[in-house]
């Protein structure tokens, strides 16, 4: 064979050799959703560009362009809450004042209530209580006295309400205080609760760990070690505890090592998974049902009204279903995140609500009966920590306060709660009260005028907004004002308990309403027809390419 010829035989041989690495990666491109959630390297190098820029007393109030008469009425509204959360809140503020320079979560939660731009002259003005010392049906009452209906779920904890968790913990230490804290050997009622959660989960085996992300880390960790295979897929949005490999991009100091974040409700992304060798497991966080592909819906990132949510229980469910498939396919393990849903859409969890079954299901925040835990439930085969023909092959998981005596009391306290029938039927039409009180407040803020909506999935609510504004996130401080207690994200996530009662609800909507009508009376919605949420993100963006020029 002549020379040349047997060189563009071996070009071509390679061509062709690379064709299907090459569409396989562009497989891949196409399944990652286009946002800077889906690229998680292009994320940081944004991230790392963004410059830090604040406005001055001057800029806050105008920000959008208003008048120097709205912005002379937004001046006077905050001066107004000022004084009001000042004398109102004094012991409060004080106390949260005096802990700040010595809790780093504190200094980050109090900063990031609002987009960072608004951020330091608004804690000037406006100050937060971080403290509150009791707790009582479906309210908290701050050092002050100031009693709120409480929306904030704590962070998904409190399903039942927090009276529900206080006997349930009184019962768990009870039960535990013969034997203390005593680790390593386990109180005999970690038996009867490892057998409840299985039944509950409809699988093999659990092993207890410290919190949601451990539980979640240690799944991964079983599904890469019995698949053999090295990525995980998890999707654009969601939330799976704080560790590298979940968290990829913004707030990350690290970039994940074997993770692929794709499109959910993607028939592309389904593609991905039927194709490529590489992929452990699947997670899903059900969360997202609410508003698949993107982040939680804080107010630091309210800088527009674009936020949007919707749930529609049939197409989500469709989707588990074709995911379901696919994962047994192609032998992935299929992992369902309850550790923020777990009971609170139904006894049996995501798996019951939707119908379809997981691999493995990690549990955390209620479980514990309102102490810390994380709990991995799945499979015996997925389970299994070690390899008899290979005795050095083992997936290695321990921690000091795994099965605390007391967390584990409390849990079977909680587990015997569940069980009860008056329990039982806060369940029976579930969705169709909260979503006729998501209905009821709707109609009652399109009465009132006010351009504010709710989304929900059952009692877990978003709070949306119909105009263009940059100032949506002024409402948190409003619905304070008026007696309602949100978690430092603000309007993005609304959590109520299963224990609220019409009444309750009443009490709330009225607040709400309320809140929403002083909010726009001192003229924080203003707005202009040229104001569209673009012209927003255009403006936003001359400021910091501006700010970035000035660095």
């Amino acid at each position: 064979m002549q020379p040349t010829l047997l060189l563009s035989s071996i070009a071509l041989a390679s061509l062709l050799a690379t064709l299907p690495m090459a569409r396989r990666r562009l497989e891949l491109s196409r399944a990652k959703h286009p946002s800077l959630g889906g690229h998680s390297r292009m994320a940081k190098r944004v991230a790392a560009q963004l410059p830090g820029y604040a406005y001055d007393a001057d800029d806050f109030f105008d920000s959008d362009g208003a008048p120097a008469d709205v912005a002379a009425q937004r001046r006077e509204g905050l001066e107004r809450l000022s004084t009001l959360f000042r004398t109102r809140f004094a012991q409060s503020l004080a106390a949260t004042a005096q802990a700040r320079p010595h809790l780093s979560d504190l200094q980050f939660t109090s900063s990031y209530r609002v987009p960072f731009q608004y951020s330091p002259y608004l804690r000037s003005q406006l100050p937060v209580g971080a403290f509150v010392r009791a707790s009582s049906g479906v309210t908290v009452e701050d050092l002050d006295g100031n009693v709120f209906h409480d929306l904030t779920g704590s962070y998904g904890v409190n399903v039942f309400g927090y009276d529900f968790y206080k006997s349930c913990i009184a019962q768990g230490a009870a039960r535990a205080e013969s034997l203390g804290p005593v680790l390593g050997a386990y109180h005999p009622v970690v038996a009867s609760n490892a057998k409840r959660i299985c039944a509950i989960a409809g699988l093999d085996e659990v092993s207890f760990h410290m919190s949601g992300t451990e539980a979640v880390m240690q799944a991964v960790r079983l599904a890469r070690y019995h698949t053999r295979r090295s990525h995980l897929v998890r999707f654009c949005g969601a939330y799976h505890g704080w560790w590298e490999d979940v968290q990829p991009g913004l707030g990350n100091p690290l970039p994940p090592r074997e993770t692929y974040t794709l499109r959910e409700m993607d028939a592309r992304t389904l593609q991905v998974l039927r194709k490529r060798r590489d992929i452990a497991c699947v997670l899903v966080n059900p969360l997202q049902a609410l508003h698949p592909n993107a982040g939680a819906p804080g107010d630091s990132s309210l800088v527009d009204s674009s936020r949007s949510a919707r749930f529609d229980r049939e197409a989500y469910t469709a989707w588990l279903r074709e995911l379901r498939a696919v994962c047994t396919e192609r032998g992935i393990v299929l992992i369902f995140d309850e550790v923020f849903v777990g009971f609170r859409l139904a006894p049996g969890g995501a798996q019951e609500y939707f119908g379809v079954g997981a691999d493995m299901v990690t549990y955390g925040k209620t479980l514990g009966g309102g102490l810390p835990i994380g709990a991995v439930c799945g499979r015996a085969d997925l389970m299994k920590r070690y390899r008899e023909e290979r005795p050095a092959d083992i997936c290695f998981a321990r921690g000091t306060f795994n099965s605390h005596p007391y967390v584990m009391g409390a849990m079977g306290a909680f587990l015997d709660r569940i069980a009860q029938p008056e329990v039982q039927a806060l369940y029976d039409g579930l969705d169709e009260r909260w979503n006729h009180r998501a209905d009821l407040l709707n109609l009652r803020l399109r009465e009132a005028g006010v351009l504010v909506q709710v989304a929900n999935l059952s009692s877990i609510w978003t709070v949306l907004y119909t105009q263009p504004s940059r100032y949506n996130w002024m409402l948190q401080y409003y619905l304070r004002a008026h007696g309602l207690a949100l978690s430092w994200v603000g309007t993005g996530r609304l959590i109520f308990s299963l224990n609220y009662t019409d009444d309750d609800f009443e009490a709330v909507a009225q607040r709400f309403v309320s809140a929403a009508r002083a909010m726009q009376a001192d003229g924080w919605w203003w707005h202009d027809a040229a104001l569209t949420n673009k012209a927003i993100r255009r403006g936003i963006l001359r400021e910091m390419i501006a700010q970035r020029w000035r660095a």
